[in-house]
């Protein structure tokens, strides 16, 4: 087991707490250190000025500030890891203990950040801070070298690379990794929770992109596997770096695609939870009264026009809880509400093709009248309910008059 052990304590250089190289050799003015020294540098740089962009942005959402946090601790990270890198910490070894509990706190800013941009943070803020305990046990557990052990001490251990301590370094680098790999999963379910309940609550996905958070989330886990498994730290701090420059960039573009009413109701209940719906108070004749008032305001008021609409405006007009219309529609209709807006477009396209008075219009202006916004939205859910293209659609239906 000593022996598993200290296996462990020498791999756990690999991972963003400490280089493995000799101090000696960091001191060299060889090419790979100039490398290094830029990596290091642009990585802080960055992760400072998107952090101070995120600071003086306007009417900041709380992603943003999870985002600006999670900057400012890169920032922190690849400081304190480049002193030790370069043997500048050999002056300051106290901040050797500082890296361990660092590298535990990624996993979570990307859980927070992905929880706040989809709308499933827990209701129970002081629930977040237990996702920090990890970092500050390990905190607290190296207190006592930070505090009493005399730097000379100190310098031994960072020469020995820990030897004496193999059991609470193979605990950290299995509690790292683990954090890591955790979080990257939790981060995959929240997303694909997020894409059902969004079919829930809106007529058009268009300004909904989920594909910038599947790269955070995948290339967090790609980052993680180049932790695990690189030999050498410039290849991790070169995909870190590479890692931080693309996830300020996106995360700087990204805006509040939410109204203020269906963030309130977004990931409220999924339309599978049958029991949830029982409990609701919605009595049947109720909710066949919604049901009919609905399909009058489809068929006659034809509010499946509006571009924008969201089950949230429809709620209004219905002058009921947008949890109640999504009940109804998910009973009534075995439809996602998103499914149920667009087969009224689709059907009211498909009566304005037939009319030859509308020839003389392409068919995405006419599209555009049905409530679409897009040439891809409706050549997507056109195929999806009719199993062809509009314009193979068109030459049957043509080719069907003409006989």
């Amino acid at each position: 087991m000593l022996r598993f052990a200290k296996q462990f304590s020498l791999s756990i250089h690999k991972l963003p707490l400490g280089g493995k190289e000799n101090f000696s050799d960091n001191f060299s003015n060889s090419p790979i250190l100039e490398t290094k020294d830029m990596q290091y540098i642009a990585g802080i740089s960055i992760s400072l000025f998107v952090a101070a962009l995120l600071f003086n942005k306007k009417d900041k959402a709380q992603s943003d500030k999870i985002l600006l946090g999670w900057m400012l601790l890169n920032a922190f990270h690849l400081s304190v890891q480049y002193t030790f890198t370069t043997g500048m910490l050999m002056g300051f070894p106290a901040l050797y203990g500082v890296l361990a509990p660092l590298s535990q706190l990624h996993g979570v800013f990307l859980y927070l950040y992905v929880a706040s941009i989809t709308n499933q943070l827990p209701q129970n803020k002081s629930l977040i801070w237990l996702h920090f305990v990890p970092a500050l046990l390990i905190f607290l557990y190296l207190l006592r070298y930070y505090l009493f052990l005399p730097k000379a001490e100190k310098i031994i251990l960072l020469e020995s690379k820990g030897v004496g301590h193999e059991y609470f370094l193979a605990i950290l680098l299995s509690t790292t990794i683990l954090s890591g790999v955790v979080y990257v999963i939790w981060s995959i379910l929240l997303l694909r929770k997020h894409k059902k309940n969004i079919l829930d609550r809106f007529s058009k996905l268009e300004k909904i992109n989920l594909k910038w958070l599947r790269f955070l989330i995948y290339g967090f886990g790609l980052l993680w596997i180049v932790v695990i498994l690189a030999q050498k730290d410039e290849y991790i701090f070169t995909v870190a770096v590479m890692f931080i420059i693309l996830t300020g960039y996106f995360g700087l573009q990204q805006i509040d695609i939410f109204k203020k009413r269906d963030k309130k109701t977004l990931n409220s209940n999924t339309p599978e939870k049958k029991e949830k719906y029982a409990k609701s108070g919605l009595s049947e004749e109720v909710s066949s009264n919604i049901y009919q008032e609905l399909i009058r305001l489809m068929e006659e008021e034809a509010v499946y026009k509006q571009q924008e609409l969201s089950i949230g405006d429809l709620a209004e007009i219905l002058d009921i809880h947008p949890n109640y219309l999504s009940q109804v529609i998910n009973e009534k209709a075995d439809q996602r509400f998103y499914d149920f807006i667009n087969t009224y477009r689709v059907g009211a396209f498909k009566k304005l093709i037939a009319k030859p008075e509308n020839k003389q219009f392409t068919m995405l202006s006419l599209a555009f009248d049905c409530g679409f916004n897009s040439k891809s939205a409706f050549n997507r859910y056109f195929k999806k309910v009719t199993g062809h293209t509009p314009s193979q659609y068109l030459k049957f239906h043509q080719d069907t008059l003409g006989t």
